[in-house]
């Protein structure tokens, strides 16, 4: 039996192993989803989960008891150092969570790095949808709609173009005058010291 084994070690020191868990869990709430080593990703699922009961329990002692939610505020503040996080875990994490009893996360295992074959994983949080819907063309009962659609659509779109190339060409102007104006000033400056002198 291996008893008091429990974590992993990652070959890091324990100062190292702690910082490292702080910036994946920080990056894990901005960004609602990383990519990671399979291991890393497994740790961190023992540190985030617990934050993430301690928004949702804060959220209850909200109207009630608001200083035991500046503790738990507090309590995550000690590991997380980053006030965005902080704030986007206890006002939206917390409040999407809702009712579900654990189990915050997920890890996807996604096959070997190129580089050095190491597992890796996606860890994301379960109540953020990453699938995108894909965008059905809109449909006209009448055929001639959509053709007079497509005529107008046409005949706005050279104007867009023209406006376009005529701006570019007056920011072109623009900037070969500042250089013009530029230059000389440089010229009259070195002129008239020496006339000075």
């Amino acid at each position: 039996m291996v008893h008091r084994k429990k974590g992993r070690k990652l070959k890091r020191t324990a100062s190292h192993r702690s910082a490292l868990l702080s910036n994946l869990s920080i990056a894990l709430i901005l960004n609602k989803r990383i990519r990671t080593t399979e291991a890393k990703a497994k740790e961190l699922r023992t540190v985030i989960e617990p934050l993430v009961s301690k928004a949702k329990k804060a959220l209850k002692y909200m109207d009630t008891a608001p200083e035991k939610n500046v503790h738990l505020r507090r309590e995550a503040r000690k590991f997380l150092n980053n006030k965005e996080a902080l704030t986007i875990l206890f006002d939206e994490i917390g409040l999407k969570v809702g009712d579900r009893p654990g189990g915050y996360t997920r890890v996807l295992k996604t096959g070997n790095r190129y580089g050095d074959g190491a597992r890796t994983a996606i860890i994301e949080f379960v109540d953020y949808n990453f699938i995108k819907a894909k965008e059905e063309p809109v449909k006209d009962a009448d055929d001639k709609g959509t053709a007079e659609a497509k005529k107008t659509s046409e005949k706005k779109a050279p104007k867009k173009e023209g406006k376009l190339k005529e701006g570019k060409a007056k920011e072109k102007k623009a900037g070969a005058e500042s250089k013009e104006e530029k230059k000389p000033k440089t010229k009259k400056t070195t002129k008239k010291k020496s006339e000075e002198s």
